[in-house]
């Protein structure tokens, strides 16, 4: 190579660098990635103490970095160069055949520990029969799918954990599994469908005795075919086909209260405006919030039952309300006022403590079961 294109080549390189600065500096800024589906950091303020602690330059590199111009493409042919060098595994999450995975971590013993302490402490202050949902992963469910020698947390550990509390287990994981050929997840999403969720709403009825529902019984509408969850976001594979999603209940004779700002309003079965935007799922009751109520006013019998929940709950809710009077979902990130004693206030008879298991695993907010 000789020294007038090595020049030759610098010359491009820093003329490619100056190019995308300048870009960078006249772009507006972005306050939130779809395609991650989080927000973005923004010009941080200078100050010398910030300079002097290093918080100062920390920001500015992750100002620039989430700022990038074209940022979620360059993210996305990141992806396509690693998978075209043999990798299978991008941030987290396994490319198993057109289906994303997200890997599940070995857990903090001790947190588990303490987690399953605190649902057998709910046991003990509340006279409503306490039961324990553990909804395992598609890592768990579809192990057989994951790259061969791919690392992933044996979620039945936890199980075999929970079943010496000493209080009644929904079981999820058999549901899942016996119907593990039949799309129950997502592709691009961590979430269960809403196949899934029927599968794990029988789960629970039957747990309680009470008559499962049929799958005659429910039309599906197709509510979006362009869905790209959040292992599309986490992943930057982006080329697989868009998830389907489907609404199975009618909202007819359903009336939905949400809790979003502490005072009591209005609220839906689906949210629909959220199927325009990239967090589709949050169009099942809305989303993450304190406190939702769903009502129906055709189960006569009084029924109630409260899912201390997380978001798996959303999108099988809507099943329980065929079963029962009200469906109280609560969840504990934003309710912090004992869960005993708004069962006590409520008339409910029936708490489930229902989580996904990579949830349960890492959440420090159960701790509030126990007060």
């Amino acid at each position: 190579m000789t020294n007038a294109y090595s020049r030759f080549l610098s010359a491009l390189f820093c003329l490619f660098l100056g190019g995308l600065l300048v870009w960078h500096v006249l772009l507006p800024d972005r306050v939130r990635s779809d395609v991650e589906n989080r927000t973005l950091a923004q010009r941080p303020e200078f100050s010398w103490s910030a300079l002097a602690d290093g918080s100062y330059t920390e920001a500015v590199e992750e100002y620039f970095a989430d700022q990038f111009p074209l940022r979620d493409q360059w993210t996305g042919l990141k992806a396509r160069a690693e998978q075209a060098i043999g990798k299978t595994e991008f941030n987290g999450v396994y490319l198993c055949e057109g289906t994303l995975i997200s890997k599940v971590e070995a857990p903090d013993e001790a947190l588990v520990e303490k987690n399953l302490s605190y649902v057998r402490r709910l046991l003990e202050k509340t006279d409503a029969n306490v039961y324990l949902g553990l909804i395992p992963s598609a890592a768990e469910i579809w192990q057989e799918a994951l790259p061969a020698g791919a690392p992933s947390w044996d979620q039945t550990e936890l199980l075999a954990a929970a079943a010496e509390l000493g209080l009644p287990q929904v079981n999820l994981e058999g549901a899942l599994a016996a119907h593990a050929g039949e799309p129950i997840f997502y592709r691009t999403d961590h979430h269960w469908t809403t196949l899934g969720a029927f599968y794990g709403a029988n789960a629970l009825l039957e747990a309680m005795g009470k008559e499962p529902l049929s799958r005659e019984d429910f039309t599906p509408e197709i509510a979006s075919e362009n869905f790209n969850g959040t292992l599309y976001s986490q992943s930057g594979v982006h080329w697989l086909t868009p998830d389907t999603m489907e609404f199975w209940v009618e909202d007819t004779g359903l009336s939905v209260t949400s809790w979003r700002t502490g005072s009591p309003e209005p609220g839906s079965l689906y949210e629909r405006s959220y199927l325009e935007q990239k967090d589709k799922y949050s169009a099942f009751l809305g989303g993450n919030q304190p406190l939702c109520v769903i009502k129906n006013e055709a189960v006569t019998d009084g029924s109630k039952i409260l899912l201390v929940r997380d978001s798996y709950s959303d999108s099988l809710a809507p099943f329980l309300s065929q079963r029962f009077s009200e469906v109280h979902l609560l969840d504990l990130r934003y309710y912090r006022l004992p869960v005993a004693q708004y069962a006590t206030e409520n008339g409910i008879a029936d708490i489930v403590v229902l989580y996904s298991i990579p949830n349960f695993i890492t959440d420090k907010n159960l701790v509030f079961l126990a007060q």
